[in-house]
């Protein structure tokens, strides 16, 4: 009996060996279970009572992968690339001898396989995959800044050739039984409780302990090296692609087409330490450290409702009011009634109403089109919205979420009237992008049961709330409000109350830094390139077309009366008021902003930029504006975290990844900070505040964590939080 796995050796002679590792709900590669899988194997490979070897797994999956948390560890404890590459050999020579120990290995795979699990797999022999959907296989590594480190950059091409194989590698999917036997990834697919069965009937029936590169006559299927003018065709397309869908801000793909062009030419020995060589370069880097992070550690936290308050049972919503059936509401009316919701769609007609299910019909046909969704689970999803212009419709819904028009009157009435009906233990959240909730929680008899749930335009593809609470905002509405986020499959981020929150406050920073280099001369074909090439999805000109220079004037007019003298006007204020107000060039929807959208053509750049903001003779370097356009981001979301409108990193850097786009390699607006390194940051900044204006000046809290080196996830890992009510959420501004 061993910690981590059991090994049974039946009267056929065939020893299965179980894994389980006692302490996780999923099995993990780690030191312990490899040191033990070692030991095993060289135990049962010298017994000659044993005919061969059988691996399965004691969990509904079979291995996960490794344990990413201990990978951000390297890059924490400054381990060399040497060092890195050092821990790859070692679980490459160990999956090595499994597949040279001289018996039949057979891998019994009976649920998902990822990672360094799935490169277990492959160096067995024979491989039977479960005949499950659940059972996916996969190296996903390149997500995460990673390449397989085990072997499957030198296993997977040897097996399903390199034209089929480097799409796997580079884009990290998951395959489906039938695509993985397909690819001859596996050998068979067999019903989940017969996968160990099968396995050891092909040991059984002489099962040969070779792999097809161990015999002399093996060659890569379809060809290797540059020698082959299709492969280096295909290397050299693959490369440039590469090169322009990442800008090398991520690594990891060319270490990929590097590992495999380079260890396809050799034997497989020498192309595993190839290999490791990459790994061991990939894993102490930045970008790998950022993004297990930002998408793996700080993701799951947030997913498994890390700020949730304790001490409040789970709850679901059974029935929701959904209050304006716009492009908003009409989002996450269609997400909710996707999760098994009932939805009451309300609009002031019922025309309005039926317009907005109209978006569900839309998702819906897509889903069935594309197989996602079959005929019967796409009609439920339709019937389980129910439209009226009747408030007195909304008696049962357990959450009633607005999404009218960023009105305080209006959001007001609708308040007062959905609350008339709804159930006294009833939630209410408002939708809003900017307005304070505790000045919006005013219109309500139940302030307590009043938050925030900011939802990213279009709902059914972004995948955050940004959850609201406001100054007399519940615990027990907030856990409400978390639970109901996953259960519509959403992942949360807790801030406090502020005006324009985390997500819209630091986002309008990116708009108007944009158009504020704009009116100091920067070439506007440069600054909206260089953004892109920085990993943000669009340049800052043409986002602001897109959320209309109209809208971006009304919440700074309503800013503006709200706070008078208080006011500060942002970077990018005249620009604005000088194309809504004289230029008459509102954005997108009217056909005409920085950007001319002409009938059946792309947009481009307004000529008549050049005119009204003429360009500098000597344009600054693509460095300084790529710096300006992360830095100004990095820096107010220093502000929120200060403020207490943000109560831990984490939700900092998740939530500007995934709201508006902020470039995952950085791991976050404070992960950046980190890697850019706390002194380097803080001198830039001063720097950028002499020379363009106060908003880049650092924070004093900033320059005390720059002279003590003390970075703000090991501050926040000694003094956790839970999230809840703060300062910002006693202080913020009706």
């Amino acid at each position: 009996m061993h910690s981590t796995f059991q090994v049974e050796i039946g009267q056929d002679r065939i020893a299965v060996l179980k894994i389980n590792l006692a302490d996780r709900t999923m099995n993990v590669l780690t030191p312990a279970f490899e040191r033990e899988l070692a030991e095993t194997v060289e135990r049962l490979a010298a017994d000659a009572s044993v005919k061969g070897l059988v691996l399965t797994s004691g969990k509904q999956a079979f291995i996960a992968g490794a344990d990413l948390k201990a990978l951000v560890e390297l890059f924490e404890r400054e381990t060399t690339p040497r060092q890195a590459a050092a821990m790859s050999q070692s679980t490459s020579r160990l999956f090595r001898r499994i597949e040279t120990c001289g018996k039949p290995v057979a891998a019994a795979i009976n649920g998902l396989a990822l990672g360094g699990g799935f490169e277990l797999c492959l160096a067995c022999h024979y491989r039977v995959l479960a005949d499950d959907p659940r059972a996916v296989v996969g190296l996903p590594e390149v997500k995460v800044g990673l390449l397989p480190g085990a072997g499957g950059t030198q296993r997977v091409p040897r097996l399903a050739g390199i034209a089929r194989g480097l799409p796997l590698l580079l884009e990290g999917r998951h395959l489906k039984p039938q695509e993985a036997l397909q690819l001859g990834l596996v050998h068979e697919l067999a019903p989940q409780e017969q996968v160990v069965e099968r396995a050891r009937a092909w040991i059984a029936q002489g099962g040969k302990a070779q792999q097809p590169w161990d015999a002399k006559d093996y060659k890569v299927p379809g060809g290797a090296g540059i020698s082959d003018p299709v492969i280096a065709t295909l290397f050299t397309a693959t490369t440039a692609a590469v090169q322009k869908s990442t800008q090398r801000n991520y690594p990891a793909p060319l270490a990929i087409l590097s590992a495999v062009f380079e260890g396809t030419q050799v034997p497989i020995d020498t192309g595993l330490r190839i290999e490791s060589k990459y790994f061991g370069q990939l894993a102490t880097g930045a970008a790998a450290r950022n993004l297990i992070r930002a998408m793996f550690i700080n993701k799951t936290a947030a997913d498994s409702l890390a700020r949730r308050p304790a001490g409040f049972a789970a709850s679901k919503v059974g029935r929701l009011g959904m209050l304006g059936a716009g492009m908003m509401g009409a989002g996450i009316a269609y997400s909710a009634a996707a999760a098994g919701i009932e939805v009451v769609l309300l609009d002031t007609s019922e025309a309005l109403a039926k317009k907005g299910k109209d978006y569900t019909r839309g998702l819906v046909a897509k889903g069935i089109e594309s197989g996602r969704l079959d005929t019967a689970a796409g009609k439920a999803i339709e019937e389980r919205i129910r439209t009226t212009c009747r408030f007195e419709d909304l008696a049962g819904c357990e959450l009633v979420i607005e999404a009218v028009f960023e009105n305080r009157a209006l959001k007001a009435e609708v308040t007062r009237k959905a609350e008339a009906v709804i159930p006294a233990s009833a939630v209410f959240a408002s939708n809003t992008s900017t307005l304070p909730i505790t000045g919006l929680a005013e219109a309500s008899v139940r302030p307590a049961q009043f938050i925030g749930l900011h939802f990213f335009s279009p709902v059914d593809r972004m995948p955050l709330v940004e959850v609201i609470l406001g100054r007399a905002t519940a615990p027990a509405t907030v856990a409400k409000a978390l639970d109901f986020v996953r259960q519509i499959r959403k992942t949360p981020i807790v801030v406090n109350d502020s005006r324009g929150f985390y997500t819209s406050r630091v986002f309008g920073m990116f708009n108007h830094e944009g158009m504020r280099m704009l009116a100091e001369g920067v070439d506007p074909a440069l600054i909206e390139n260089v953004s892109r090439a920085a990993g943000m999805p669009v340049g800052p000109l043409a986002v602001s077309d897109e959320v209309s220079l109209e809208l971006i004037e009304k919440v700074m007019a309503q800013s503006e009366a709200d706070l008078g003298g208080r006011y500060v006007k942002p970077a990018g204020y005249d620009v604005v008021r000088r194309f809504v107000h004289e230029l008459k060039r509102p954005g997108r929807k009217a056909g005409q902003g920085f950007y001319d959208y002409p009938q059946g053509g792309r947009k481009q750049l307004w000529p008549g930029l050049r005119e009204i903001y003429p360009p500098a003779a000597t344009q600054p370097a693509p460095e300084e504006i790529r710096k300006r356009i992360l830095y100004i981001q990095a820096i107010e979301t220093v502000r929120c975290l200060e403020e207490d409108v943000l109560t831990h990193p984490a939700d900092a850097d998740l939530g500007a990844i995934l709201g508006w786009g902020f470039p995952a390699w950085t791991g976050g607006p404070l992960s950046l900070i980190e890697t850019v390194g706390l002194q380097s940051f803080v001198a830039d900044c001063e720097r950028f505040a002499k020379a363009y204006g106060s908003r880049y000046a650092p924070t004093e809290d900033l320059r005390r964590r720059a002279h003590s080196g003390t970075g703000y996830y090991a501050a926040a890992e000694a003094s956790p939080s839970t999230g809840g009510q703060s300062k910002a959420a006693s202080s913020a501004a009706a």
